[in-house]
């Protein structure tokens, strides 16, 4: 049971860590623009922007993979970017800090809660050989 318990905390650890990494990758690259049409593997290709998707195991826990968001960039309007097109426009990655912000927080919360589940579990089990000996 208490391995259960750990390996589910410890997943839970994984996928909050993921998603602080991928939110963390969003801020880091959102001023990253690109040319409009920028074909991929391009030099001006424009930042491709993140999100973490999450599905739960046989057995408990969590898996967490890094994905593309979809849509990944969003045509803005910066004419004066050296790689803006003909009408100003330029490719610029779909990131809304304020989302970022709210991720970032959620996934504190999350390595919080599976932290202090593996505390709460080495506790029992310290309590429990404290018992039997």
């Amino acid at each position: 049971m208490p391995e259960n318990a750990l390996y589910t905390a410890v997943s839970g650890l994984n996928a909050a860590t993921r998603r602080l990494d991928a939110s963390a990758n969003n801020i880091a690259n959102a001023g990253t623009v690109g040319r409009v049409g920028a074909q991929a593997g391009d030099a001006d290709q424009a930042f491709q922007a993140q999100t973490v998707q999450q599905t739960s195991t046989t057995g408990g826990g969590t898996r967490a993979a890094i994905v593309p968001r979809n849509p990944a960039t969003q045509t803005v309007f910066a004419p004066d970017s050296p790689l803006a097109n003909g009408q100003g426009l330029v490719e610029a990655p779909n990131v809304d800090l304020g989302e970022e912000l709210v991720n970032q927080i959620s996934a504190e919360a999350a390595f919080k809660a599976n932290a202090a589940v593996i505390r709460s579990v080495d506790e029992q089990q310290d309590d429990l050989l404290d018992i039997l000996s």
